[in-house]
């Protein structure tokens, strides 16, 4: 067969050069071809395109491979679509919102007021209003500045997705009282009676109401991992939000009273505190100093880690259960909280396992709640 340069930039380029070449008339042509006089002129002009069946058809009576017609007409058709497309640089924000964020999720969830999931506008103004941005792009490119436990990975936007439904929620809560960090040991010495049962956990809207703090649970999106946060909604607002994805009550203390340490000493004021994954973080030593402090101090309103150290070094490796539930005794704590800081300090997930108890269905009826079938009212 023969071989053509590289000339010709269409099919009908090279089918008129062909036809010149041989000196055929189209009319003949086409009757050989077996379609009309019309249709070959189109072809010829490339108003109509080269099938794959007429391109074996050419390369019989003309001798060039069907693959040199075809690989200009794909040439010709992709250069035609660029030219009538317009540039379109919300293409990649959307791929990057839809890859990195669940937003059937968020649809599903009542975050966003979309009707239709595959109304790209419509998905695309709500996000703008969820996130207060007014271009899509700006989206993707979150100015929002929130520090996080790991301090070296900045927030997902799935993360960032729950953050702002956090505060979207929270502007819209009441509190009676005027915070005052001064308040701290007041608020910790009526939290600490709570410890010793999950059912008085349902009190701790009301404790942190009269202190002035905004508390609420909003369920995290999937695969994001957040624990809690404290933020401020202006210098004498705290907000502290939990996920309670692990429902556990030695947990649930453990984050609410690492959020109150951030809350009492103004930690967050300038940026949102986001705790990720507080269970498989990096020991305290490696922390960045807010969060050691609010570490220890919660771990030693949960047991008192010396307490522990003493009771793991004495008992070690048996830990018989009379001696265990007789230290949660005399800490007066429920013995979920004790089998938490030995769990977590030995490594050992086996042990007291009955011991753990569920605290989320006690503190969910007496909190504001966004989550598990409920959606949060929030104004406009």
């Amino acid at each position: 067969m023969e071989q053509q340069d590289q000339k010709h930039k269409t099919p009908g380029q090279l089918i008129t050069s062909l036809l010149e070449e041989k000196g055929w008339t189209k009319r003949a042509t086409a009757t050989i071809l077996g379609i009309s006089d019309a249709a070959l002129s189109k072809i010829a002009g490339d108003k109509q395109a080269v099938s794959a069946e007429l391109a074996v058809a050419l390369e019989e009576i003309f001798g060039v491979g069907a693959e040199e017609f075809l690989r200009l007409q794909q040439g010709y058709d992709l250069a035609r679509a660029r030219y009538a497309s317009k540039p379109n640089p919300k293409r990649a924000a959307r791929v990057k919102i839809h890859s990195d964020l669940p937003v059937a999720e968020m649809i599903s969830r009542g975050w966003l007021a979309v009707d239709n999931p595959k109304d790209i506008e419509s998905i695309d103004r709500d996000l703008m209003r969820f996130f207060r941005q007014s271009d899509i792009e700006h989206v993707v490119a979150l100015p929002f500045a929130a520090k996080k436990t790991n301090q070296d990975e900045p927030l997902s936007l799935g993360q960032l997705a729950w953050l702002y439904r956090v505060q979207n929620v929270a502007r819209d809560m009441l509190v009676t009282s005027r915070f005052s960090p001064h308040r701290e040991n007041e608020v910790v010495s009526k939290l600490r009676p709570l410890l010793a049962s999950p059912e008085a956990a349902r009190e701790v809207p009301r404790v942190l109401q009269d202190a002035g703090i905004r508390f609420l649970v909003v369920e995290g999106l999937k695969g994001t991992k957040i624990d809690g946060v404290c933020l401020w909604l202006d210098d004498s607002s705290p907000v502290i939000a939990l996920t309670m994805r692990h429902d556990r009550m030695d947990n649930f203390w453990f984050v609410l009273r690492h959020e109150l340490e951030h809350v009492f000493r103004g930690h967050g004021k300038q940026a949102p505190i986001v705790d990720a994954d507080i269970e498989a973080s990096a020991p305290i030593g490696d922390r960045a100093d807010d969060e050691v402090v609010a570490n220890a101090a919660a771990a030693d309103f949960c047991a008192p880690p010396a307490r522990i150290d003493s009771f793991i070094a004495r008992k070690a490796p048996l830990f018989p259960e009379r001696d265990f539930l007789g230290l949660a005794r005399v800490l007066g704590v429920h013995p979920s909280l004790v089998a938490g800081q030995i769990r977590f300090k030995t490594k050992r997930f086996d042990l007291f396992s009955r011991h753990i108890v569920k605290i989320r269905s006690s503190v969910l009826p007496s909190s504001i709640v966004d989550g598990w079938g409920d959606i949060a009212p929030i104004g406009d």
